[in-house]
């Protein structure tokens, strides 16, 4: 008997639960416009972002064409970057500038985008689209707002972003390189050259040239041997130019002195 009373304790309990709305569901299904964008605040101040989300989607129609809608609008696109939805976030906020462009919080937005994309980019190892677009972006604001304290944050989330891109542009020489693509990883250590003059690696990577380069000219046919090894002859002599002291300078020199004897071999 006194288990059955229990057990029907404990049923009811939970029915009581359950039958409870939660302010949420309550707000949502029952509130005003007032008190639901109240709430939408409240639970985004709090970090609670679906519930914040989902809430302001639920009063951005009540208030289109009043003064508060700007206000909705730019907190509507704050939660969904709060959930991580940077993609959205980007969109909304992007959205938000070009429909208040003499909005106070226009700046704010405008960062946000570039900030949105910056936090979608992925380690240097996967593609780097989403890292090029926040460079964009970031260059962008700085364009839109030359005077904005935000300016050397951005120059510096920039620099960060260049760096994963050289790495991945390294990455992918060095790829080449080890598949014996000699050609390709020469052309794509080229290219990291050009796009990155200041790299730190830029003295193995004239390594990598030279060598890859020598590389390429031994494995070509006959008739194409002649202008390789004179590239490759070229690369080793840039390379001793520029980093006389370095540590590969002895394996450069190699090169070097192998691509002329081929040259006169060829020649004569």
């Amino acid at each position: 008997m006194i288990k059955k009373l229990l057990l029907s304790v404990i049923v009811f309990s939970i029915l009581g639960i359950f039958s409870c709305k939660s302010e949420f569901e309550k707000t949502r299904q029952e509130g005003s416009a007032e008190e639901r964008l109240a709430l939408a605040r409240k639970y985004l101040e709090a970090e609670q972002c679906y519930k914040a989300q989902t809430l302001f989607e639920s009063v951005i129609g009540a208030y289109r064409g009043t003064q508060e809608q700007e206000g909705i609008y730019f907190d509507y696109a704050q939660s969904m970057y709060c959930q991580g939805s940077y993609l959205k976030s980007s969109h909304y906020f992007r959205d938000f500038s070009s429909t208040y462009p003499n909005s106070k919080l226009r700046e704010e937005a405008n960062y946000m985008v570039a900030y949105s994309f910056y936090k979608m980019s992925p380690e240097y190892k996967l593609d780097q689209t989403y890292t090029s677009k926040a460079i964009d972006e970031f260059q962008l604001f700085i364009n839109t707002h030359p005077s904005s304290e935000r300016v050397s944050e951005c120059n510096k989330l920039i620099d960060e972003c260049r760096v994963k891109l050289e790495k991945k542009a390294y990455a992918e020489g060095q790829l080449y390189y080890d598949l014996k693509n000699y050609e390709a990883a020469t052309v794509s250590f080229q290219n990291l050259l050009k796009d990155y003059p200041e790299s730190p690696n830029a003295e193995k990577v004239r390594y990598l040239i030279a060598k890859a380069s020598y590389q390429w000219a031994s494995k070509s046919i006959l008739s194409k041997q002649k202008e390789r090894f004179e590239a490759a002859n070229d690369y080793a002599q840039v390379f001793l130019a520029r980093h006389s002291s370095s540590e590969y300078t002895n394996q450069v020199k190699d090169i070097l002195e192998d691509s002329t004897i081929k040259l006169k071999e060829i020649n004569e």
